[in-house]
């Protein structure tokens, strides 16, 4: 997606940082990212638990978000995995999950959506990490695109770009 953007639409800022475990600190570092950003414009992309914050911004922020099997109830889904943990993209590097980020995950849920038409949600019924109807239940009113089968890491990702780029306007 960063290529794609930075080839296709050079204007665009494209920011993508590395999150902290904290979900506090992770929040704080994206609100302190986009705080000079112009809200009519900007979007924020997040996939699983990425998705969950990319929906904590867009709340807090009236922006449009573009999630790709979002995490609807991480605190619950994550409260199992306190420990030590391997990094999903680079499994050689490590973090600790403390059971404090249970409590700041849960801190940051959003409740309804303000402006479901500022979501646009693609959701694979094979994804087996997260439940594809909990997903759908929770972006109703938003724009979904639910998949036969797929995978949680959405495979397939690629053949999804068009109907990212024209929901957020860069088709």
């Amino acid at each position: 997606m960063a290529a794609l953007v930075a080839a296709r639409h050079p204007a665009v800022t494209w920011w993508c940082p590395q999150l902290p475990p904290s979900p506090r600190d992770a929040m704080a570092l994206l609100e302190r990212g986009v705080a000079d950003w112009p809200r009519e414009s900007m979007a924020v992309i997040g996939s699983s638990l990425g998705g969950f914050y990319a929906t904590a911004v867009a709340e807090r922020l009236g922006c449009k978000a573009a999630l790709l099997n979002p995490a609807v109830d991480p605190a619950r889904d994550l409260a199992k995995y306190i420990g030590d943990q391997t990094a999903w993209h680079k499994p050689d590097e490590h973090f600790f999950f403390e059971a404090r980020f249970v409590g700041e995950l849960h801190e940051l849920l959003a409740g309804a959506l303000k402006l479901p038409q500022n979501y646009l949600a693609v959701i694979a019924k094979g994804d087996e990490v997260l439940d594809w109807r909990e997903m759908a239940q929770r972006y109703a009113g938003a724009h979904l695109k639910l998949l036969e089968g797929g995978d949680h890491a959405l495979s397939d990702f690629d053949t999804h770009l068009p109907l990212l780029l024209d929901f957020l306007d860069l088709a």
